[in-house]
């Protein structure tokens, strides 16, 4: 279950919703199955995350966020306010947010290093990126640090880093070396809004995906979702 359409600023189409309303979404989602809450500081998600873990097992559901952080003393900050937010001890997978430099991987080794001591003593289990550059992308497909990626995929390559058949390759690269691919921008961003059943099929039929997240805007909304990935599928 996603929470970050056009998320930025603190802000989304999701917690547009209100707390009330994005609680009342996120557990119809666990009702019918969803069991990823895919969060991040840019989109303001983290208390109606927080009101959600209030009302299902902690250790039913993975929750993911996201910190923009470059530097490790912020880093550090960041991930003691975000488990505060989202009122958990820990946090299943951090992510560093919206990466577009080759040269990641070196340039932001201090935030590396801080989620790296991060897992290392507990407070989150998972590290990795989301990538916003096809040149980003290659860099954490090479990177032993990477464990998880989120990465921009559909078929008509709408807000993506390349063209659809470059980016799965780079995909292909990271799960041969035992990374997970989380897929976002599964309906480019709205889109493929009808064209639903071509981008669900899409993804299913990818080799290179763990999971995808989605940020429906209601109720009906997202029970069409979910039935058209069980049809697709």
């Amino acid at each position: 279950m996603g929470t970050g359409t056009v998320g930025y600023a603190h802000h989304s189409n999701q917690t547009a919703l209100g707390i009330d309303g994005l609680l009342k979404l996120l557990l119809n989602g666990y009702d019918h199955g969803l069991r990823f809450f895919d969060s991040a500081d840019s989109y303001g998600s983290h208390p109606h995350v927080a009101e959600a873990l209030k009302h299902v097992p902690r250790d039913k559901v993975t929750v993911m966020t996201k910190t923009w952080s470059r530097d490790a003393a912020s880093a550090r900050a960041d991930l003691d306010r975000f488990r505060k937010e989202l009122g958990t001890d820990y946090i299943d997978i951090c992510l560093m947010h919206c990466l577009t430099e080759g040269d990641w991987t070196t340039r932001f080794r201090g935030v590396m290093d801080v989620l790296s001591e991060a897992k290392e003593k507990g407070i989150i289990r998972t590290h990795g990126c989301s990538c916003h550059s096809i040149e980003a992308l290659r860099a954490a497909a090479k990177s032993p640090w990477v464990e998880i990626d989120l990465a921009r995929v559909n078929p008509i390559g709408s807000h993506m880093d390349a063209d659809p058949n470059a980016v799965v390759t780079v995909l292909r690269g990271m799960r041969a070396s035992g990374k997970a691919v989380v897929g976002m921008k599964i309906l480019g961003q709205g889109d493929m809004s009808e064209r639903q059943d071509e981008a669900l099929r899409y993804a299913l039929s990818l080799d290179v995906l763990d999971a995808f997240t989605i940020g429906a805007e209601s109720k009906s909304e997202q029970e069409d979702l979910i039935r058209r990935i069980a049809l697709a599928a």
